[in-house]
């Protein structure tokens, strides 16, 4: 299985980059995924990375694109429930990306 090393710790990781134990994850983590994709996590990233954080304790569930976008409209507003502005902050697909951030499973419905 691949590893991650992160702080001086090997951490469990799928083919794609994904945490394989929730446990392992931190913010400082999720900062160091990020830069290793040549990207700042700001205050914006934050809200959809701990909206994804607390969708998931709440269903058990990575949310594919089309439930995070409806989700998000929901809690944030249209002005941040939209595609366009998740793929702003997450370019590589932002149910993805931001998963892999939040140190959750991929999402169901990805490829």
């Amino acid at each position: 299985m691949p590893t991650l090393e992160f702080q001086g710790k090997q951490l469990e990781v799928d083919e794609e980059g994904y945490l394989q134990n929730l446990d392992d994850w931190s913010p400082e983590l999720a900062e160091y995924m990020a830069k290793q994709d040549g990207i700042e996590l700001t205050q914006e990233h934050w809200e959809i990375i701990n909206f994804l954080r607390d969708y998931y304790q709440k269903y058990q569930i990575a949310p594919m694109i089309k439930i995070l976008v409806k989700e998000i409209k929901k809690t944030m507003g249209p002005e941040k429930g939209n595609t366009k502005y998740l793929y702003q902050l997450f370019p590589d697909g932002p149910a993805k990306q931001a998963c892999r951030y939040a140190g959750l499973p991929k999402p169901t419905g990805c490829v």
